[in-house]
């Protein structure tokens, strides 16, 4: 019989799973390309960010860029390697 494994609650939400899928991808991004490429709320996706932040699967940084904020998400060695344990559970149920 195959055993499944436990799923990541962090990384088993739809918004946080794309945004992780984004960033493994892309290594980094800004704010609103990540709500664009969701199709997210700012709201919604500023929520869910911070449970990345909080998790250690990402890294914030707030600037402005031509008197504008900017805030940069970039994902961290805890976030790649927690996806990837996430994947390979996922396969599991497959």
């Amino acid at each position: 019989m195959n055993s499944f494994k436990d799923l990541d609650p962090i990384l088993h939400s739809q918004l946080r799973l794309a945004v992780m899928s984004l960033l493994v991808k892309e290594r980094n991004s800004d704010f609103t390309s990540i709500k664009n490429a969701t199709g997210a709320t700012a709201g919604n996706l500023s929520v869910q960010i911070k449970k990345l932040e909080e998790a250690k699967y990402v890294k914030v940084t707030k600037s402005f860029s031509n008197n504008y904020p900017l805030t940069m998400i970039e994902i961290t060695s805890a976030g790649l390697d927690a996806f990837e344990k996430y994947v390979e559970a996922l396969k599991t149920y497959l």
